[in-house]
């Protein structure tokens, strides 16, 4: 990703694009777990699931927006003094999380696709990549659940780190990424 060593928080479009993102994916991840909650054959589950698929479209769509904004508006340098270690793991956490965003909810289209169901989206219905073949199916929901639940711990370690950076560090981390328009706080001084 291109680095912009002007910029001191990232740009409104891509804060926008996280906060919306991670309101999607609070909807994905609530409405599959609402959907296995209720009754088999309900109307309710039915529709649950339909809205889970819905907002996976939308969140692959939101990604492929993401991506390419982030390269041409840049991101901001890592802040001074953040150790060598920490900036890699950030941005390893950062891949892995689009690497997420981008997998669960095309393996979760590719499934729908093998099994034969229509993959909806906001009333529409998308087109099918791939021909009904069950085992494909089966495999390809595996698959997009265990990295549904790989999610639960990178969404759950991404927020955790900013809440350590906020809260525990004091370093403006978190509020490179906020709506505030006050510049992020300088870390505090070096206690050696």
């Amino acid at each position: 990703m291109r680095t912009a060593p002007s910029l001191a928080r990232y740009p409104a479009p891509l804060i926008a694009l996280h906060w919306l993102t991670l309101a999607l994916m609070i909807g994905v991840y609530a409405l599959i777990q609402w959907h296995d909650a209720l009754p088999k054959g309900s109307e309710l589950r039915t529709l649950a699931k339909a809205w889970h698929e819905t907002l996976g479209v939308a969140v692959f769509a939101l990604v492929l927006l993401r991506l390419p904004l982030r390269w041409w508006l840049g991101v901001p340098p890592a802040l001074a003094g953040t150790p060598r270690w920490q900036h890699r793991l950030a941005s390893s956490m950062h891949w892995a999380l689009y690497g997420l965003l981008i997998a669960a909810p095309l393996l979760g289209y590719l499934s729908l696709n093998a099994k034969g169901t229509p993959v909806p989206f906001f009333g529409l219905q998308m087109p099918a990549f791939l021909g009904p073949d069950r085992a494909l199916a089966g495999n390809l929901k595996e698959i997009h659940e265990a990295v549904g639940t790989l999610g639960y711990w990178l969404i759950g370690g991404h927020a955790a780190a900013a809440l350590v950076h906020h809260y525990g560090m004091r370093d403006g981390t978190l509020a490179r990424m906020g709506w505030a328009r006050t510049q992020p706080a300088s870390p505090p001084p070096s206690r050696a």
